[in-house]
Protein backbone atom coordinates (compact mmCIF):
# COMPACT_ATOMS: atom_id res chain seq x y z
CA UNK A 1 0.00 0.00 0.00
CA UNK A 2 1.39 3.63 -0.38
CA UNK A 3 -0.55 6.71 0.74
CA UNK A 4 -0.09 10.20 -0.31
CA UNK A 5 1.41 12.61 1.85
CA UNK A 6 -1.94 15.00 1.46
CA UNK A 7 -5.74 15.15 2.23
CA UNK A 8 -7.88 18.25 1.13
CA UNK A 9 -6.07 20.67 -0.26
CA UNK A 10 -5.89 23.95 2.59
CA UNK A 11 -7.53 27.07 0.02
CA UNK A 12 -10.66 25.76 -1.11
CA UNK A 13 -10.94 28.81 -2.71
CA UNK A 14 -8.09 28.38 -5.30
CA UNK A 15 -9.37 24.20 -5.90
CA UNK A 16 -9.06 23.35 -9.11
CA UNK A 17 -13.04 21.96 -9.48
CA UNK A 18 -14.10 19.21 -11.74
CA UNK A 19 -16.00 21.44 -13.93
CA UNK A 20 -12.28 23.26 -14.73
CA UNK A 21 -11.00 20.20 -15.41
CA UNK A 22 -13.12 18.61 -17.95
CA UNK A 23 -13.88 22.12 -19.45
CA UNK A 24 -17.70 20.74 -19.38
CA UNK A 25 -17.01 19.08 -22.25
CA UNK A 26 -19.88 17.67 -24.17
CA UNK A 27 -19.60 13.51 -24.76
CA UNK A 28 -20.80 11.45 -27.57
CA UNK A 29 -20.50 8.34 -25.12
CA UNK A 30 -19.79 8.18 -20.84
CA UNK A 31 -18.14 4.42 -22.12
CA UNK A 32 -15.70 6.03 -23.93
CA UNK A 33 -13.92 9.12 -24.90
CA UNK A 34 -14.06 9.12 -28.21
CA UNK A 35 -15.01 12.33 -29.96
CA UNK A 36 -14.55 14.22 -26.40
CA UNK A 37 -12.16 16.80 -26.39
CA UNK A 38 -8.85 15.33 -24.57
CA UNK A 39 -8.40 16.27 -21.37
CA UNK A 40 -5.39 16.97 -19.36
CA UNK A 41 -3.53 14.17 -18.21
CA UNK A 42 -5.28 11.83 -20.59
CA UNK A 43 -1.96 12.43 -23.28
CA UNK A 44 0.59 11.04 -20.62
CA UNK A 45 -0.74 7.18 -22.45
CA UNK A 46 -3.30 6.89 -25.31
CA UNK A 47 -5.79 4.87 -23.92
CA UNK A 48 -8.78 4.19 -26.45
CA UNK A 49 -11.34 2.81 -24.22
CA UNK A 50 -11.34 4.54 -21.50
CA UNK A 51 -14.65 5.37 -19.69
CA UNK A 52 -15.33 8.94 -19.53
CA UNK A 53 -14.55 10.74 -15.68
CA UNK A 54 -18.53 12.07 -16.48
CA UNK A 55 -19.50 8.60 -14.83
CA UNK A 56 -17.36 9.10 -11.72
CA UNK A 57 -18.72 12.57 -11.30
CA UNK A 58 -22.52 11.33 -11.61
CA UNK A 59 -21.87 8.61 -9.62
CA UNK A 60 -20.72 10.78 -6.96
CA UNK A 61 -23.37 13.23 -6.94
CA UNK A 62 -26.27 10.58 -8.14
CA UNK A 63 -25.21 8.30 -4.79
CA UNK A 64 -28.35 8.13 -1.91
CA UNK A 65 -25.21 8.31 0.38
CA UNK A 66 -22.22 11.16 1.10
CA UNK A 67 -19.44 9.84 -0.96
CA UNK A 68 -16.18 10.64 1.02
CA UNK A 69 -14.09 7.31 -0.18
CA UNK A 70 -14.27 5.82 -3.60
CA UNK A 71 -12.58 2.17 -5.14
CA UNK A 72 -12.07 1.44 -8.46
CA UNK A 73 -10.40 -2.14 -8.29
CA UNK A 74 -9.46 -2.05 -11.52
CA UNK A 75 -6.96 1.32 -11.99
CA UNK A 76 -6.54 1.26 -15.59
CA UNK A 77 -5.73 4.65 -16.98
CA UNK A 78 -6.89 6.22 -13.37
CA UNK A 79 -9.75 8.17 -14.59
CA UNK A 80 -11.38 7.22 -11.50
CA UNK A 81 -9.04 7.99 -9.20
CA UNK A 82 -8.18 11.37 -10.72
CA UNK A 83 -11.91 12.32 -11.17
CA UNK A 84 -12.04 11.60 -7.47
CA UNK A 85 -9.41 14.00 -6.54
CA UNK A 86 -10.96 17.01 -8.90
CA UNK A 87 -14.32 16.23 -6.74
CA UNK A 88 -13.08 16.12 -3.73
CA UNK A 89 -13.47 12.44 -3.01
CA UNK A 90 -10.74 10.17 -1.37
CA UNK A 91 -9.62 7.77 -3.89
CA UNK A 92 -8.20 3.70 -3.46
CA UNK A 93 -7.14 2.40 -6.61
CA UNK A 94 -6.17 -0.97 -7.45
CA UNK A 95 -3.86 -2.25 -10.38
CA UNK A 96 -2.13 -5.36 -11.09
CA UNK A 97 -0.30 -3.86 -14.02
CA UNK A 98 2.72 -2.41 -12.75
CA UNK A 99 3.51 0.27 -14.80
CA UNK A 100 -0.02 1.11 -15.03
CA UNK A 101 -0.16 1.69 -11.21
CA UNK A 102 3.36 3.72 -11.93
CA UNK A 103 1.35 5.57 -14.38
CA UNK A 104 -1.62 6.15 -12.02
CA UNK A 105 0.67 7.37 -9.41
CA UNK A 106 2.29 9.65 -10.93
CA UNK A 107 -1.07 11.71 -12.25
CA UNK A 108 -2.16 11.55 -9.00
CA UNK A 109 0.88 12.86 -6.76
CA UNK A 110 1.61 16.15 -5.62
CA UNK A 111 4.75 18.08 -7.00
CA UNK A 112 6.64 21.36 -7.33
CA UNK A 113 6.54 22.51 -10.26
CA UNK A 114 9.88 24.42 -9.81
CA UNK A 115 11.68 21.21 -8.52
CA UNK A 116 10.25 19.19 -11.57
CA UNK A 117 11.58 22.01 -14.43
CA UNK A 118 14.90 21.26 -12.51
CA UNK A 119 15.29 17.75 -12.93
CA UNK A 120 14.03 17.86 -16.54
CA UNK A 121 16.99 20.18 -17.17
CA UNK A 122 19.34 17.55 -15.48
CA UNK A 123 17.96 15.19 -17.50
CA UNK A 124 18.68 16.95 -21.06
CA UNK A 125 22.16 17.12 -19.69
CA UNK A 126 22.61 13.68 -18.43
CA UNK A 127 21.08 12.40 -22.24
CA UNK A 128 23.65 14.59 -23.46
CA UNK A 129 26.38 13.16 -21.68
CA UNK A 130 25.85 9.16 -21.24
CA UNK A 131 26.39 6.37 -23.60
CA UNK A 132 23.82 3.71 -23.43
CA UNK A 133 24.21 0.15 -21.34
CA UNK A 134 22.26 -1.80 -23.77
CA UNK A 135 22.83 -5.00 -21.45
CA UNK A 136 19.51 -3.64 -19.48
CA UNK A 137 17.71 -4.85 -22.79
CA UNK A 138 19.84 -8.55 -23.10
CA UNK A 139 16.80 -10.00 -21.12
CA UNK A 140 13.86 -8.88 -24.10
CA UNK A 141 12.49 -11.38 -26.23
CA UNK A 142 14.36 -11.39 -29.62
CA UNK A 143 12.37 -8.91 -31.86
CA UNK A 144 12.15 -6.13 -29.83
CA UNK A 145 15.70 -4.85 -30.75
CA UNK A 146 17.01 -4.63 -34.47
CA UNK A 147 19.41 -7.66 -34.62
CA UNK A 148 20.69 -9.48 -37.67
CA UNK A 149 19.26 -12.54 -36.32
CA UNK A 150 15.68 -11.39 -36.86
CA UNK A 151 13.94 -10.50 -39.88
CA UNK A 152 11.61 -7.75 -37.68
CA UNK A 153 12.29 -6.01 -34.71
CA UNK A 154 9.99 -3.49 -32.78
CA UNK A 155 12.83 -0.77 -32.23
CA UNK A 156 15.23 0.44 -34.18
CA UNK A 157 19.03 -0.29 -32.45
CA UNK A 158 19.53 3.34 -32.28
CA UNK A 159 15.95 3.83 -31.26
CA UNK A 160 16.43 1.93 -28.61
CA UNK A 161 19.75 3.16 -27.60
CA UNK A 162 18.53 6.50 -26.92
CA UNK A 163 15.64 4.92 -25.19
CA UNK A 164 18.11 3.49 -23.05
CA UNK A 165 19.71 6.67 -22.97
CA UNK A 166 16.97 8.42 -21.38
CA UNK A 167 16.07 5.47 -18.60
CA UNK A 168 20.17 5.48 -17.13
CA UNK A 169 19.42 9.18 -17.03
CA UNK A 170 15.78 9.18 -15.20
CA UNK A 171 17.90 6.51 -12.42
CA UNK A 172 20.15 9.11 -11.79
CA UNK A 173 17.37 11.23 -10.30
CA UNK A 174 16.93 11.60 -6.43
CA UNK A 175 13.73 11.82 -6.08
CA UNK A 176 11.20 8.49 -5.74
CA UNK A 177 8.33 10.66 -7.24
CA UNK A 178 10.29 12.36 -9.89
CA UNK A 179 11.64 9.24 -11.05
CA UNK A 180 8.17 7.52 -11.81
CA UNK A 181 6.67 10.42 -13.51
CA UNK A 182 9.35 10.45 -16.16
CA UNK A 183 9.60 6.88 -16.15
CA UNK A 184 6.06 6.77 -17.01
CA UNK A 185 6.04 9.47 -19.69
CA UNK A 186 8.89 7.97 -21.57
CA UNK A 187 6.52 4.37 -21.22
CA UNK A 188 3.89 6.41 -22.88
CA UNK A 189 5.77 7.62 -26.38
CA UNK A 190 7.34 4.06 -26.53
CA UNK A 191 5.11 2.78 -29.39
CA UNK A 192 5.38 5.99 -30.97
CA UNK A 193 8.68 5.88 -32.10
CA UNK A 194 8.42 1.97 -32.52
CA UNK A 195 7.90 0.17 -35.89
CA UNK A 196 4.34 -1.06 -34.34
CA UNK A 197 0.99 0.06 -33.64
CA UNK A 198 -1.11 -1.34 -30.50
CA UNK A 199 -4.91 -1.58 -30.77
CA UNK A 200 -7.26 -3.71 -29.33
CA UNK A 201 -6.63 -6.70 -31.68
CA UNK A 202 -2.89 -6.89 -30.75
CA UNK A 203 -0.11 -5.50 -31.83
CA UNK A 204 1.13 -5.08 -35.44
CA UNK A 205 3.72 -3.87 -37.59
CA UNK A 206 3.20 -0.80 -39.13
CA UNK A 207 2.71 -0.57 -43.11
CA UNK A 208 5.99 0.02 -44.40
CA UNK A 209 7.54 0.01 -41.28
CA UNK A 210 11.25 -1.33 -43.01
CA UNK A 211 11.84 2.08 -45.30
CA UNK A 212 10.29 4.41 -41.83
CA UNK A 213 13.21 4.64 -39.55
CA UNK A 214 12.93 7.33 -36.54
CA UNK A 215 15.56 9.19 -35.84
CA UNK A 216 17.44 9.14 -32.01
CA UNK A 217 17.30 12.63 -32.40
CA UNK A 218 13.01 12.40 -32.43
CA UNK A 219 13.38 10.12 -29.27
CA UNK A 220 15.10 13.59 -27.32
CA UNK A 221 12.83 15.84 -28.77
CA UNK A 222 9.73 13.80 -28.22
CA UNK A 223 10.33 13.27 -24.42
CA UNK A 224 11.17 16.57 -23.65
CA UNK A 225 8.17 18.05 -25.58
CA UNK A 226 5.96 15.48 -23.38
CA UNK A 227 7.49 16.57 -20.13
CA UNK A 228 7.23 20.11 -20.78
CA UNK A 229 3.33 19.58 -21.42
CA UNK A 230 3.25 17.31 -18.37
CA UNK A 231 4.31 19.99 -15.71
CA UNK A 232 2.10 22.62 -17.57
CA UNK A 233 -0.47 20.52 -17.27
CA UNK A 234 0.72 19.60 -13.27
CA UNK A 235 1.29 23.05 -12.17
CA UNK A 236 -2.40 24.28 -14.10
CA UNK A 237 -4.27 21.34 -12.14
CA UNK A 238 -1.95 21.14 -8.79
CA UNK A 239 -4.54 22.75 -6.67
CA UNK A 240 -7.26 19.82 -6.52
CA UNK A 241 -10.00 19.29 -4.10
CA UNK A 242 -8.49 16.16 -2.48
CA UNK A 243 -4.64 16.03 -2.93
CA UNK A 244 -4.06 12.32 -1.11
CA UNK A 245 -4.76 8.84 -2.48
CA UNK A 246 -4.06 5.63 -1.46
CA UNK A 247 -2.73 2.89 -4.95
CA UNK A 248 -2.59 -0.76 -3.81
CA UNK A 249 -0.58 -3.01 -6.12
CA UNK A 250 -1.15 -6.52 -7.43
CA UNK A 251 -4.31 -8.89 -7.61
CA UNK A 252 -7.53 -6.64 -7.02
CA UNK A 253 -9.38 -10.04 -5.31
CA UNK A 254 -6.56 -10.22 -2.95
CA UNK A 255 -6.14 -6.36 -2.77
CA UNK A 256 -9.39 -6.24 -1.49
CA UNK A 257 -8.79 -7.65 2.02
CA UNK A 258 -6.63 -4.51 2.69
CA UNK A 259 -9.12 -2.16 2.06
CA UNK A 260 -10.95 -0.92 5.47
CA UNK A 261 -14.41 0.80 3.72
CA UNK A 262 -15.91 2.74 0.88
CA UNK A 263 -19.05 4.79 0.21
CA UNK A 264 -18.67 4.14 -3.92
CA UNK A 265 -17.27 2.05 -6.54
CA UNK A 266 -16.92 2.54 -10.09
CA UNK A 267 -14.94 0.92 -12.05
CA UNK A 268 -14.28 -1.29 -15.55
CA UNK A 269 -13.08 -5.04 -15.45
CA UNK A 270 -12.04 -6.31 -18.38
CA UNK A 271 -14.61 -7.99 -20.62
CA UNK A 272 -14.98 -11.70 -21.61
CA UNK A 273 -13.62 -10.95 -25.35
CA UNK A 274 -10.67 -13.85 -25.17
CA UNK A 275 -8.16 -10.49 -25.26
CA UNK A 276 -5.52 -11.14 -23.21
CA UNK A 277 -5.33 -7.13 -22.10
CA UNK A 278 -1.61 -7.40 -20.93
CA UNK A 279 -0.25 -7.71 -24.69
CA UNK A 280 -1.63 -4.21 -25.16
CA UNK A 281 1.08 -3.19 -22.74
CA UNK A 282 3.79 -5.33 -23.82
CA UNK A 283 6.01 -3.02 -25.31
CA UNK A 284 5.89 -0.91 -21.72
CA UNK A 285 6.26 -3.67 -19.30
CA UNK A 286 9.60 -5.13 -21.23
CA UNK A 287 11.45 -2.16 -22.35
CA UNK A 288 11.17 -0.52 -19.03
CA UNK A 289 11.87 -3.46 -16.65
CA UNK A 290 8.87 -4.18 -15.26
CA UNK A 291 9.47 -7.83 -16.71
CA UNK A 292 12.45 -9.58 -15.84
CA UNK A 293 11.68 -12.54 -18.21
CA UNK A 294 9.16 -14.88 -19.13
CA UNK A 295 8.01 -16.31 -15.93
CA UNK A 296 7.62 -12.81 -14.44
CA UNK A 297 5.34 -12.12 -17.51
CA UNK A 298 3.70 -15.43 -17.14
CA UNK A 299 2.86 -14.53 -13.26
CA UNK A 300 1.00 -10.92 -14.21
CA UNK A 301 -1.26 -12.68 -16.84
CA UNK A 302 -1.93 -14.90 -13.89
CA UNK A 303 -2.65 -12.06 -11.71
CA UNK A 304 -5.37 -10.57 -13.62
CA UNK A 305 -9.09 -11.42 -14.13
CA UNK A 306 -9.75 -14.58 -16.16
CA UNK A 307 -11.03 -12.93 -19.47
CA UNK A 308 -9.16 -14.43 -22.33
CA UNK A 309 -7.62 -18.39 -23.04
CA UNK A 310 -4.11 -17.00 -24.65
CA UNK A 311 -2.62 -18.90 -20.91
CA UNK A 312 -2.97 -22.43 -19.51
CA UNK A 313 -4.79 -22.34 -15.87
CA UNK A 314 -7.03 -24.39 -14.33
CA UNK A 315 -10.06 -22.80 -15.03
CA UNK A 316 -13.13 -22.45 -12.16
CA UNK A 317 -16.53 -23.11 -12.49
CA UNK A 318 -19.39 -20.41 -12.87
CA UNK A 319 -21.41 -19.75 -8.99
CA UNK A 320 -24.68 -20.89 -9.30
CA UNK A 321 -27.42 -17.99 -9.07
CA UNK A 322 -27.70 -17.64 -13.44
CA UNK A 323 -30.16 -19.13 -15.22
CA UNK A 324 -29.40 -17.15 -18.16
CA UNK A 325 -25.24 -17.71 -18.10
CA UNK A 326 -26.05 -21.48 -17.44
CA UNK A 327 -27.92 -21.78 -20.76
CA UNK A 328 -25.40 -19.78 -22.63
CA UNK A 329 -22.41 -21.90 -21.05
CA UNK A 330 -25.05 -25.05 -22.31
CA UNK A 331 -25.11 -23.81 -25.84
CA UNK A 332 -21.37 -22.91 -25.82
CA UNK A 333 -20.46 -26.21 -24.79
CA UNK A 334 -22.77 -27.62 -27.18
CA UNK A 335 -20.77 -25.75 -29.80
CA UNK A 336 -16.81 -26.27 -28.64
CA UNK A 337 -16.06 -27.87 -32.18
CA UNK A 338 -17.07 -24.42 -33.59
CA UNK A 339 -15.20 -21.92 -31.68
CA UNK A 340 -12.02 -20.80 -32.25
CA UNK A 341 -10.60 -21.88 -28.82
CA UNK A 342 -11.91 -24.91 -26.65
CA UNK A 343 -10.91 -23.31 -23.93
CA UNK A 344 -13.61 -20.51 -24.17
CA UNK A 345 -16.93 -22.14 -22.68
CA UNK A 346 -14.39 -22.53 -19.30
CA UNK A 347 -12.88 -19.29 -19.49
CA UNK A 348 -16.47 -17.62 -19.53
CA UNK A 349 -17.24 -19.49 -16.59
CA UNK A 350 -14.34 -18.54 -14.44
CA UNK A 351 -14.74 -14.60 -15.60
CA UNK A 352 -18.09 -14.87 -14.14
CA UNK A 353 -16.56 -16.95 -10.63
CA UNK A 354 -13.80 -14.13 -10.58
CA UNK A 355 -16.82 -11.35 -10.95
CA UNK A 356 -18.64 -13.15 -8.49
CA UNK A 357 -15.92 -13.13 -6.04
CA UNK A 358 -15.25 -9.12 -6.52
CA UNK A 359 -18.72 -8.29 -5.99
CA UNK A 360 -18.80 -10.93 -3.03
CA UNK A 361 -15.51 -8.82 -1.54
CA UNK A 362 -16.99 -5.69 -3.10
CA UNK A 363 -20.34 -5.82 -0.42
CA UNK A 364 -18.14 -6.55 2.46
CA UNK A 365 -15.77 -3.09 1.74
CA UNK A 366 -19.16 -0.52 1.35
CA UNK A 367 -20.75 1.27 3.75
CA UNK A 368 -24.52 0.75 3.71
CA UNK A 369 -26.56 1.89 0.91
CA UNK A 370 -23.00 2.45 -1.03
CA UNK A 371 -23.28 1.54 -4.37
CA UNK A 372 -21.58 -0.20 -7.16
CA UNK A 373 -21.13 1.83 -10.76
CA UNK A 374 -19.60 -0.72 -13.61
CA UNK A 375 -19.26 -0.52 -16.99
CA UNK A 376 -19.09 -4.15 -18.89
CA UNK A 377 -19.11 -5.50 -22.26
CA UNK A 378 -20.70 -8.25 -23.30
CA UNK A 379 -18.94 -11.05 -25.72
CA UNK A 380 -20.19 -13.18 -28.17
CA UNK A 381 -19.08 -17.01 -29.54
CA UNK A 382 -20.89 -19.37 -32.54
CA UNK A 383 -23.66 -17.31 -31.87
CA UNK A 384 -24.12 -17.23 -28.16
CA UNK A 385 -24.43 -13.92 -26.64
CA UNK A 386 -22.67 -13.32 -23.15
CA UNK A 387 -24.96 -10.54 -21.40
CA UNK A 388 -22.58 -9.44 -18.65
CA UNK A 389 -24.32 -6.96 -17.19
CA UNK A 390 -27.75 -8.68 -16.92
CA UNK A 391 -26.12 -12.00 -15.14
CA UNK A 392 -24.28 -9.63 -12.53
CA UNK A 393 -27.64 -8.75 -12.12
CA UNK A 394 -29.23 -11.99 -11.44
CA UNK A 395 -25.91 -12.71 -8.98
CA UNK A 396 -26.31 -9.09 -6.62
CA UNK A 397 -29.61 -10.44 -4.37
CA UNK A 398 -27.40 -13.38 -3.00
CA UNK A 399 -24.54 -11.09 -2.56
CA UNK A 400 -26.45 -7.98 -0.51
CA UNK A 401 -27.09 -5.97 -3.50
CA UNK A 402 -30.06 -4.43 -4.90
CA UNK A 403 -30.15 -3.61 -8.88
CA UNK A 404 -30.51 0.11 -9.37
CA UNK A 405 -30.18 0.00 -13.10
CA UNK A 406 -28.62 -1.11 -16.42
CA UNK A 407 -27.93 1.43 -18.82
CA UNK A 408 -27.07 0.30 -22.54
CA UNK A 409 -24.65 3.16 -23.96
CA UNK A 410 -22.87 1.86 -26.39
CA UNK A 411 -22.98 -0.86 -29.47
CA UNK A 412 -19.23 -2.77 -29.84
CA UNK A 413 -18.32 -4.45 -33.33
CA UNK A 414 -18.39 -8.40 -32.18
CA UNK A 415 -15.17 -10.18 -33.73
CA UNK A 416 -14.56 -10.62 -37.56
CA UNK A 417 -14.99 -14.53 -36.88
CA UNK A 418 -18.76 -12.87 -36.06
CA UNK A 419 -18.71 -10.76 -38.86
CA UNK A 420 -17.80 -8.20 -37.29
CA UNK A 421 -21.15 -6.20 -36.71
CA UNK A 422 -22.61 -3.57 -33.84
CA UNK A 423 -24.28 -6.29 -31.85
CA UNK A 424 -22.73 -6.37 -28.68
CA UNK A 425 -23.87 -3.84 -25.56
CA UNK A 426 -21.58 -2.10 -23.51
CA UNK A 427 -23.39 -0.60 -20.34
CA UNK A 428 -23.65 0.97 -17.18
CA UNK A 429 -24.58 -1.86 -14.29
CA UNK A 430 -25.84 0.12 -10.98
CA UNK A 431 -26.11 -1.93 -7.95
CA UNK A 432 -26.68 -1.00 -3.91
CA UNK A 433 -25.70 -2.35 -0.78
CA UNK A 434 -28.46 -3.51 1.38
CA UNK A 435 -28.76 -1.04 4.42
Amino acid sequence: MELAPAGRAADEDICVSFESWTRQRKIVSIGTNAGAEPLPFQGWHHFKEAFAPEVVARAVRQSQRPVTRCLDPFGGSGTTALACQFLGVAPTTIEVNPYLADLIEAKLTAYDADDLVADLGRLVRSVSALHADMSRFAHLPATFIESSATPRWIFDRAVARRIAVHLDAIERLTRPHHRRLFKALLGGMLVAVSNVVVNGKGRRYRQGWTHRRTAPATVDALFRQRCQSAIAEIHAHRHRRHRGHTLLRGDCLQQLEHVDAADLAVFSPPYPNSFDYTDVYNVELWMLGYLEGSVSNQSLRHATLCSHVQIKREFKPAPAGSLRLTRALNRLRRERDALWSPWIPDMVAHYFHDMHQLLAKLSGTLSAQGEVWAVVGDSRYAGVQIPVARVLADYAPALGYRVMSIEPFRSMRASAQQGGQQQLDESLIVLQKHD
